[in-house]
């Protein structure tokens, strides 16, 4: 008997869970992945005022339950953050990240100008995320394996 093309499925039996689980992620330096959910924070948090970086990292834990985030993989995106601003701006004082005697805090300026710039800063770690996507595709389909 000649195998049949898969065509349309059955319903699912009753119980049977939906495969939808995915396993937790470390957040790393230099990921795209983790620098967008960094950018995504750091554009809402408040302006002009110290905020402890140990408050951020908990805040991506806990928004992102299936991440998990190291103060020092923040600490490493919000530099990098404060590194393009200084490029783009050249000035330091957009993003201020300084040692307290409670540990790190973040500084993001007040003014009109940081809302459009963290803007760019994350739709480029989108398309970076969304390159890597395409890149993992393509490799995984370049094997012939459907």
């Amino acid at each position: 008997m000649a195998p049949t093309r898969l065509g349309d499925l059955r319903p699912a039996p009753a119980g049977l869970p939906e495969p939808d689980l995915a396993p937790p992620v470390v957040a790393e330096s230099d990921d795209p992945f983790t620098a967008l959910r960094v950018a995504h924070l750091v554009a809402r948090v408040p302006r002009g005022v110290p905020i402890a970086l140990t408050s951020i990292v908990d805040r991506l834990n806990v928004t992102h339950l299936d991440w998990l985030f190291s103060e020092r993989v923040v600490a490493d995106a919000i530099l990098q953050l404060q590194a393009n601003w200084a490029a783009d701006y050249r000035s330091t004082g957009g993003i201020v990240v300084e040692d307290g005697p409670l540990g790190a805090t973040v500084t993001i300026e007040d003014s009109t100008r940081v809302d459009p710039w963290i803007v760019r800063q994350a739709q480029r770690h989108a398309e970076a995320c969304r390159e890597a996507l395409l890149d993992f595709s393509r490799r995984e389909r370049a094997t012939g394996h459907d």
